[in-house]
């Protein structure tokens, strides 16, 4: 916190940097476990929009060590000074963001600190990661979404085991029940999820938008037909522009001098 005068200037408690196409967004409060203050969510919810704004076309959400995020602020619990809706900010940026999501969970996440990698797309967990939902330990009922987004991961069974009866997750083990994509070692929690999240941003921007929403689509559809309608919209939708051709051509001349390679 930084004093002029008599105007107090708060630093921002997540720092953002958009190379490549990529958003990196970092929680940056560590003497606070990086907290879930309103301020921390806001200030989520800021870095977002302002990433999506410079023209990123994927985010990687990473914490300064040695704690990913110690779930909500308890001060704040017990003050109730801020309604509880408007300390979701942060995740609702994450959740809805069109373009790809990926966080880089490098230490403990618990109770609503939980939902920030739910929000993503995909979660790459180091070993030392540690899911911990813990909303009833703390005398409250979880929210944000959280059972419905865990249970989608997990299972009900998963999510039963978390939340009513206090189990928790090593990194390892999120990985083998869904809730993780990866569990890598330490030291390549971050640069895994970037070279994820690179992938993606190479890829043609508009295509990469329409495809991860027809997939949130598709999950709310039972019947496969209308899955499938949906797709063949969206598929008809990416022939018809202008980089379709340029990309076909382009695979096919690569394919077809490898084939006139191997002839020779």
């Amino acid at each position: 916190m930084i004093s002029i005068g008599r105007w107090i200037m708060t630093a921002p408690l997540v720092r953002r940097t958009v190379r490549d196409g990529v958003a990196v967004l970092r929680l940056a409060d560590p003497d606070r476990r990086n907290a879930l203050s309103k301020q921390l969510s806001d200030d989520l919810a800021e870095a977002v929009g302002n990433a999506l704004a410079q023209g990123a076309r994927a985010l990687v959400l990473t914490a300064e060590p040695p704690v990913f995020c110690a779930g909500g602020s308890l001060a704040g619990l017990l003050s109730r000074e801020v309604p509880l809706a408007r300390m979701y900010a942060g995740y609702q940026a994450l959740a809805e963001a069109a373009v790809p999501t990926v966080a880089a969970v490098g230490g403990p996440a618990i109770g609503a600190g939980v939902n920030l990698p739910l929000a993503c797309d995909i979660v790459i967990a180091a070993e030392s990661a540690r899911f911990d939902p813990r909303f009833l330990d703390a005398g409250i009922h979880p929210g944000g979404g959280h059972l419905w987004r865990l249970a989608r991961r997990v299972g009900p069974q998963g999510a039963a085991a978390l939340v009513l009866c206090g189990d928790a997750l090593t990194g390892r083990e999120a990985a083998e029940r869904g809730l993780a994509w990866r569990c890598v070692p330490d030291g390549e929690v971050e640069e895994t999820a970037l070279e994820l999240a690179r992938r993606a941003a190479g890829r043609p921007a508009a295509l990469v938008r329409r495809t991860k929403w027809t997939l949130r689509e598709s999950l709310a559809l039972d019947d496969p037909a209308e899955a499938a309608a949906l797709e063949l919209a969206a598929q008809q939708w990416s022939v018809e522009q202008p980089e379709f051709v340029e990309i076909v051509t382009r695979l096919h001349e690569r394919i077809s001098g490898r084939s006139g390679s191997v002839r020779e």
